[in-house]
C-alpha cells in the first residue's frame, strides 16, 4: 500500500505546529514517589491497664486468698459464717467472699469461677473509679472553696475567730468556719467532716421516720458508716447503717437508699418481691440506682477515710 503524499506547505505546517507544542507546552511536573500503602484498619491505642482492687490487710488480719480468673490474679477476703450458700460482695476494696463453715476451698473456687464474668466486670468498674479519683486535683481547703452538699454546692467561708465554730447558712448556702490561731488543715477538715456527719444523722433519721410507716415496718436503730460505695445495710434485728457520704447527694437518691434498706425489713433479699416492696413507695428505683452509680464516679473525694 502506498503512503499518501504530503506536499511542502503541509509539511511546513506540521513542523510549525510541532515546534509550537514543544516550546509553549509546560514541563510535566516531576512525579513524587507514591506514599507507602496505609493499613485499612488502624488499631486503637491500648487502654491503660487497670489495677484490680484488693482488700487491705492489717498485721492481725488473716492473709488474702488468691484465684486466677482469665488473665487476672484476683485476691479476695474469705469469711466463714453460718449461712447456707456462698455469697459475694464487691466494693472499692475488692472482692469479699462469705462461705459456710463446711464449704471446702475447691467448692468456693468453683463458685467464684461460675461468677467470673460478673466479678471481673465489677472489679474493673471499681478499679476505673479509683483511677479517676486518683487523677483528680485535690480540693484546696481555702476561703471560697466549693463543697458538695445535697446534690448541689455550698461555699466554704473561713473567718478568724477566738473560738472555733462551724455554722451553715441555708439562705446564702455558706458554711462558715471559725479559724483559731494554730489551726492545721487536717483539723479544719475534721471539723467540716463532723458537720457533714451531724447533718447526715439528722436528715437520715427524718427520712427513715417518714418512710417506715409507709412500708409498715419498724427499724431499731440507725448508725452512720464511712463507706464510699456500700451506701447502706440492714440486719434482721432492724439495725440500719447508712453512709454519711450520702449527704453529698440529692434528697431523691438519699430517699432511695433509705427505702431500699427499710424494704429489707420485709424481704431480706433482692428478689422480685423485694423490688415490689421498694417500688410501692419509690417507683423509679432503677433510675435512682443508675444515677447513684453515675454520681459516685464523679464525686470528688474530700476525706480519705
Amino acid at each position: 500500500m502506498n503512503s499518501p503524499k504530503i506536499n511542502g506547505p503541509q509539511l511546513d505546517l506540521f513542523a510549525q505546529t510541532l515546534l509550537e507544542a514543544t516550546v509553549t507546552a509546560p514541563a510535566a511536573p516531576a512525579q513524587r514517589p507514591a506514599p507507602p500503602p496505609q493499613p485499612l484498619f488502624k488499631a486503637p491505642p491500648a487502654p491503660p491497664r487497670i489495677t484490680l482492687p484488693s482488700p487491705p490487710r492489717t498485721p492481725d488480719d488473716p492473709p488474702l486468698k488468691r484465684i486466677v480468673l482469665g488473665h487476672y490474679a484476683v485476691d479476695y477476703e474469705l469469711k466463714r459464717s453460718s449461712r447456707r450458700s456462698i455469697g459475694f460482695m464487691i466494693d472499692d476494696d475488692g472482692l469479699h467472699v462469705t462461705a459456710p463453715r463446711r464449704a471446702t476451698q475447691p467448692s468456693i473456687e468453683d463458685a467464684i469461677r461460675a461468677k467470673q464474668r460478673w466479678i471481673l466486670t465489677k472489679l474493673h468498674e471499681r478499679g476505673e473509679r479509683r483511677a479517676r479519683h486518683a487523677q483528680r486535683e485535690p480540693l484546696r481547703w481555702e476561703d471560697g472553696a466549693r463543697l458538695p452538699y445535697m446534690g448541689g454546692e455550698i461555699t466554704l467561708r473561713l473567718e478568724t475567730a477566738a473560738r472555733s465554730h462551724c455554722v451553715f447558712d441555708p439562705e446564702t448556702r455558706e458554711l462558715r468556719v471559725g479559724i483559731v490561731a494554730g489551726l492545721s488543715e487536717w483539723q479544719l477538715k475534721e471539723r467540716i467532716k463532723l458537720w457533714y456527719q451531724a447533718e447526715a444523722k439528722r436528715l437520715f433519721t427524718e427520712r427513715l421516720d417518714l418512710y417506715a410507716p409507709r412500708l409498715d415496718v419498724h427499724y431499731r436503730s440507725m448508725t452512720l458508716s464511712s463507706a464510699s460505695s456500700r451506701w447502706g445495710s440492714c440486719t434482721v434485728a432492724g439495725n440500719i447503717r447508712l453512709s454519711w457520704r450520702l449527704i453529698h447527694y440529692p434528697l431523691a437518691l438519699i430517699d432511695y437508699v433509705v427505702v431500699h434498706e427499710l424494704a429489707h425489713l420485709r424481704e431480706m433479699n433482692h428478689s422480685p418481691r423485694f423490688w415490689a416492696v421498694v417500688g410501692s413507695v419509690y417507683a423509679d428505683y432503677d433510675g435512682a440506682r443508675l444515677e447513684l452509680r453515675r454520681r459516685s464516679h464523679e464525686m470528688p473525694v474530700l476525706f480519705e477515710d
